[in-house]
């Protein structure tokens, strides 16, 4: 069925409409991935300076730290996934649940899984993956410490009772050459082979730290920022992720309808053309064929 110029007007108004949905929702992408960029950046230092701290404990004395998790790799598996509460964000859920089915695939017992927002949390469960809890993304830096506390909580719970052994954060990180690539870290349990690397990390000048005051004080109080960290750290790199693939999204669909605007408007102006043609043709053989 051949389109009217009516018909190609509606539909030139409808992709104008269309259109400005999407750079309205790349400009807020592109407004609110600032903050996040500049708060990965800030906790890479920041996790960086924590590492540090552990292993100049674990060198100088090792002392007797406490165990968070139970150590063996027999015991249920949880996992964190970070996803999104929205869409327009390419394949960002279905990565970083393909990645979180992999990483629980070894799992022969029972599996907990931990989703954060509603997107992945839905994909989880068509997946089939037993789900504890799900927790709405944060909408800034500043929401991000609640979500942590409450899944510190959550996980400490479950650990405390023996029913996670192992715990890993599955996220999407943002990377220069792409947009994102997703990752999966194992937070506990916080073993001896986890006490070893960092003891055996090289420090970055030549002059040695020193702990001050109780060792054991001091590390119970690098464990608990390094298992807070790693869980902010996780939920701004997911966030940041989220906002560039939104970004390019809208951009990809911006430039699309851009194309497909054009295909119309030509459409319509040959299509215009053409009913005009035909009117003057029409007057044309009209008047010639009027007597003389």
């Amino acid at each position: 069925m051949s389109d009217t110029t009516a018909s190609l007007r509606r539909k030139i108004e409808s992709a104008g409409e269309l259109q400005s949905v999407v750079r309205t929702m790349k400009a807020l992408a592109a407004s609110s991935i600032g903050q996040y960029e500049k708060s990965v950046r800030a906790l890479a230092d920041y996790y960086r300076t924590v590492e540090l701290g552990l292993g100049a404990c674990f060198r100088e004395s090792r002392p007797a730290a406490p165990v968070v998790g139970r150590e063996g790799q027999n015991g249920p598996i949880g996992a964190v996934v970070f996803g999104s509460d929205q869409g327009l964000v390419g394949r960002f859920n279905e990565a970083v649940v393909d990645r979180a089915m992999r990483t629980l695939a070894p799992s022969a017992g029972k599996r907990r899984v931990w989703a954060v927002g509603e997107r992945v949390h839905a994909r989880l469960a068509d997946g089939g993956l037993p789900l504890t809890k799900v927790f709405p993304v944060p909408t800034s830096v500043q929401a991000i410490t609640p979500l942590v506390g409450q899944l510190l909580v959550e996980s400490g719970a479950r650990l405390s009772r023996g029913e996670v052994a192992e715990l890993y954060l599955v996220y999407n990180r943002p990377t220069s050459g792409a947009v994102y690539a997703t990752v999966s870290q194992r937070l506990l349990p916080l073993d001896e082979a986890w006490r070893r690397k960092l003891a055996d990390a090289p420090w970055p000048t030549g002059t040695l730290p020193e702990v001050m005051g109780s060792g054991t004080t001091t590390l119970s109080a690098l464990i608990r920022e390094y298992l807070f960290i790693s869980l902010f750290r996780a939920c701004a790199e997911s966030l940041a992720s989220e906002n560039a693939s939104r970004l390019a999204a809208m951009e990809r669909a911006d430039k699309n309808i851009d194309e497909l605007l054009d295909t119309l408007n030509g459409s319509f102006h040959r299509l215009r053309q053409s009913g005009i043609d035909e009117e003057l043709f029409d007057v044309v053989s009209g008047f010639e064929a009027l007597p003389k």
